[in-house]
């Protein structure tokens, strides 16, 4: 499966599942969709008989209310059954609407934000101390960045010299109450991250090249941890989400969904 036809199934199952159970963050979950597809299919090593192998490269979903999206490329990469997909938002089900570690494939509860890059920083530590080849990868919303633990993990990293350590950053630029610009502003972030001491490549996050290129563990700095600033589209690929703060919270009704569906399965721009 080429990460083109994988990304469009990751989108559609979102929508399905976000729309079955009146759940939301659909628009944050296909920000970042593009970079699971090729995360996932092209760069990661994982073992889907054994998501606690020890040779595994580690996720930490940070930004886990966008679980829709994580939850379908790891069902689409074989760690669980359509069967369980299906229960997403149940009563009683593992595949919670914040994302949950008892999910196949999934490193940490996440959805608390602020905390998924701590943990990721000292994973990434206990690893270069065993000398480990396996590598650490931190999956952030832009709006988590509020979160002051953040910058203290991204302080504590260069320091420690974690070249196994790669944060990917979904700078969609809107966040729960609005523009990143009139929250909180991060710009310029590429050089608050190189002021720290960090590897920067900023990215078209929609871009499958691109993101091949800044992910590739051939490319990654030999000393300094890596930040993918990943400049993506709240929503992206629906006319009728992109960019709109509404589709942090909203679910589709069942015009929206058929629409957004037969958006997803046009040629991909």
């Amino acid at each position: 499966m080429t990460t083109i036809d994988l990304v469009k199934k990751i989108k559609i199952l979102s929508l399905e599942m976000v729309h079955k159970v009146n759940a939301s963050h659909i628009g944050g979950a296909f920000s970042i969709a593009d970079v699971l597809a090729v995360l996932y299919n092209d760069i990661l090593q994982y073992n889907i008989s054994n998501d606690k192998d020890e040779d595994r490269d580690r996720v930490f979903y940070s930004k886990g209310h966008s679980c829709s999206s994580l939850y379908a490329v790891l069902h689409l990469m074989g760690f669980f059954s359509k069967e369980m997909l299906d229960t997403f938002g149940e009563n009683h089900s593992f595949l919670t609407t914040h994302v949950n570690h008892k999910v196949p494939g999934v490193e940490l509860s996440t959805g608390s934000l602020g905390h998924g890059l701590s943990v990721a920083t000292g994973v990434a530590l206990a690893g270069k101390k065993k000398k480990a080849a396996w590598k650490v990868y931190a999956i952030l919303s832009d709006g988590e960045l509020d979160e002051g633990s953040n910058w203290e993990s991204i302080l504590f990293a260069p320091h420690h010299q974690l070249n196994n350590l790669i944060v990917i950053i979904d700078y969609n630029k809107v966040q729960s109450f609005g523009n990143i610009a009139d929250v909180l502003n991060l710009h310029p972030l590429d050089q608050k991250f190189k002021s720290f001491g960090w590897d920067v490549k900023e990215i078209n996050g929609h871009n499958h090249s691109e993101i091949s290129a800044a992910l590739n563990k051939s490319n990654l700095h030999p000393q300094k941890p890596t930040v993918v600033i990943a400049n993506t589209i709240k929503g992206n690929g629906v006319d009728f989400m992109e960019h709109q703060l509404a589709w942090h919270y909203k679910t589709p009704d069942k015009d929206q969904l058929k629409d957004a569906i037969n958006q997803i399965q046009k040629p991909y721009r």
